[in-house]
């Protein structure tokens, strides 16, 4: 299992975050292009249809994954930029103990990244889909913003 930025520090960083940890998230595996997060649910993350993981927070698993797989792969003269689009389509309700989110990078060009991120309950059943489509600004090599 690798990190998307090394060690054990990085892992309890991303977990200390005070959404990241309100929404019961960890890495479970993260590389350049590709990020696995596990959700524990709670009572905080129940609120949607029939007792699941509610669907606003799915959304925001879906872009939480998204930078976890493409974050690593920026260079030196690029920076985040924020994301640019994201659509996610519920396939069925996120229930269970653990939901789980796997981010892949399809394409990273010089100003835009498309990512695609399943969700999957703890049974491995697909419950939604996401895309997303991400900024990259490039940056001079005084590391100011470059033209974009």
């Amino acid at each position: 299992m690798s990190d998307a930025v090394p060690g054990d520090r990085s892992r309890r960083e991303f977990e200390a975050l005070p959404l990241h940890k309100a929404m019961g998230l960890s890495v479970e595996e993260a590389r350049p292009g590709f990020a696995r997060i596990r959700m524990q649910t709670s009572e905080f993350t129940l609120g949607g249809a029939r007792g699941s993981v509610h669907g606003g927070l799915l959304a925001a698993l879906v872009d939480i994954a998204m930078l976890q797989a493409l974050i690593p792969m920026f260079r030196s003269n690029e920076a985040a930029a924020g994301t640019a689009d994201l659509n996610i389509t519920y396939l069925r309700p996120a229930m269970g103990p653990r939901v789980y989110a796997e981010a892949t990078v399809l394409r990273k060009g010089r100003h835009l990244a498309v990512v695609e991120v399943s969700i999957t309950g703890e049974d491995g059943q697909l419950c939604a889909r996401g895309r997303t489509i991400y900024a990259i600004q490039p940056l001079t090599s005084s590391g100011a913003p470059g033209p974009g």
